[in-house]
């Protein structure tokens, strides 16, 4: 019977000294995948000041702090002298982002368009 009890309260112990990575931040922290075959030179994402640089093919970013993001938002990247933009059309019935860690998977397609893929990590 005192078995049982040490098991019991080691479970106990153990279930709820686990963290998660969202326990310990109180940010939107975003970041990108290139999923396309071009290096993404400099990426903005909504009206954030601070920019993606240099994220190559299959490659991610390091997370940036948002205050407020979406789902999807605007994106423009550059790579070389071009430049791609997502730009979705409304935010109407868009719900913003809780704290936590998000990753915008980026394509550049062959006519130039932009896909945004949005995965919680």
């Amino acid at each position: 019977m005192k078995n049982i009890g040490i098991v019991l309260l080691a479970f106990l112990v153990f279930t709820f000294s686990c963290t998660d990575r969202d326990d310990d931040v109180d940010t939107i922290n975003i970041r990108i995948k290139n999923d396309s075959s071009i290096n993404f030179d400099e990426v903005q994402v909504s009206t954030n000041e601070e920019l993606y640089t240099n994220v190559a093919p299959g490659e991610y970013s390091n997370y940036l702090v948002y205050e407020i993001a979406y789902q999807y938002d605007f994106v423009e990247i550059k790579s070389g002298e071009e430049t791609y933009v997502f730009q979705p059309i409304d935010f109407v019935g868009e719900m913003e982002l809780p704290i936590g860690f998000y990753t915008y998977k980026l394509s550049v397609n062959e006519e130039g368009e932009v896909g945004l893929e949005f995965i919680v990590d």
